[in-house]
């Protein structure tokens, strides 16, 4: 009973295995292990090759870049079990099929994809840029102003002090405004006289670019 089960047991793997082969041994197995070797293959696995198997003989076609790589295709093709010719329809031309499987499309969207992360860089770039130019505008602008209202106050100080140094001007009650270098004068004196010298003593002043007379002459 036993021995008789192995036989049985037997039987059947030898029939799997006589099953496998003729599969394999098959048009579409045939194919298979042709396109398995061709992509387990370091030369030709990038390349972008059809296989197609008529009574046992393989057709190959597609577009390689170097004739080693078509040499090699064939190679392998004819090495396959079960291939009884092969047919090269191969054509080599330099740079249409690059390594690494990605086709000329491929390539292309690629190439767009790295224009458009550079343009975007670039206009980041040039946005930050105008910010800063803009912020240093503001800085110099802010700058200028405030050393303008210091020579200004400086100005004014020293037509006061002047003033008050003179003891023909009533130096407290003379109000004295400058802007850009420009005096002011405004309020009330004594004389026509005092106010001649008044503004004399502004006009004689160091940074004075002119006077503006608006005095007038009265009782305090």
């Amino acid at each position: 009973m036993v021995r008789s089960s192995v036989r049985v047991w037997l039987g059947a793997v030898a029939a799997v295995a006589m099953l496998t082969v003729a599969c394999a041994e098959t048009d579409p197995g045939v194919t298979t292990a042709v396109k398995a070797k061709l992509a387990a293959d370091d030369t030709v696995k990038a390349y972008r090759i059809d296989v197609d198997t008529q009574d046992k003989v393989v057709t190959l076609k597609g577009e390689v870049d170097t004739a080693a790589a078509r040499t090699r295709a064939v190679e392998l093709a004819k090495g396959t079990a079960g291939v009884r010719d092969v047919v090269d329809q191969l054509t080599v031309q330099a740079g249409m099929t690059p390594p690494g499987g990605l086709d000329d499309a491929a390539q292309a969207k690629t190439g767009e994809a790295a224009d458009k992360t550079g343009d975007a860089v670039a206009t980041a770039g040039r946005k930050v840029g105008d910010a800063a130019d803009k912020a240093g505008d503001k800085i110099g602008d802010a700058a200028n102003t405030t050393a303008d209202v210091t020579a200004d106050a400086a100005v004014t100080a020293k037509v006061k002090t002047k003033f008050l140094a003179d003891s023909s001007i009533a130096g407290l009650k003379i109000d004295v405004d400058t802007k850009d270098n420009v005096v002011t004068l405004s309020g009330t004196v004594a004389s026509a006289a005092e106010k001649r010298r008044a503004v004399e003593v502004a006009r004689a002043t160091d940074g004075v670019k002119s006077v503006v007379d608006r005095l007038k002459v009265g009782s305090y």
